[in-house]
């Protein structure tokens, strides 16, 4: 018996290809900013501290360690397509985090349009999955390969 989510070729319907050019490019693009964390963390800090909440203002450390590692794996597991759904989940908090942070800030309105496509993107991809060229579909057509006949068949042809 097949998944509902799966054709007969093993990719997900509905879910279009060229979509998955966004996906690696925000995983690139989150990957991209945790190492920018990594490298400056101070000015994450510093930011923090600026919007003057409590909550920020005493565990600015904290926050900035936990934002710079979930940008950078959360990053790498969106751009190869693994746990998309869950790790673009982790990722919304955040990006509303830094959509907020930087419409009073005084950054350039680079960094907020790029929070703003990075969020929107984010929704985009829990709501529809991480698609037919991912690590996910990998592992979940590997599943089946015992299961069916045709998938190791061709392999040993």
């Amino acid at each position: 018996m097949q998944d509902k989510t799966l054709n007969l070729n093993g990719s997900n319907r509905g879910f279009p290809k060229w979509l998955t050019i966004f996906r690696v490019a925000l995983g690139l693009i989150l990957f991209a900013k945790g190492i920018s964390f990594f490298h400056d963390s101070t000015s994450l800090e510093t930011m923090m501290h600026r919007k003057g909440w409590d909550m920020f203002d005493n565990n600015a450390e904290t926050f900035s360690f936990i934002i710079t590692y979930v940008n950078l794996l959360g990053g790498l597991f969106i751009a190869t397509g693994l746990f998309t759904r869950w790790v673009a989940l982790v990722q919304i908090p955040i990006l509303i985090g830094a959509v907020i942070f930087n419409m009073g800030a005084s950054f350039s309105g680079q960094e907020l349009f790029l929070s703003i496509v990075s969020l929107l993107l984010s929704v985009v991809f829990v709501i529809k999955g991480s698609g037919a060229i991912s690590a996910d579909e990998f592992f979940r057509s590997y599943t089946f390969a015992g299961q069916e006949g045709g998938h190791t068949k061709r392999f040993f042809q």
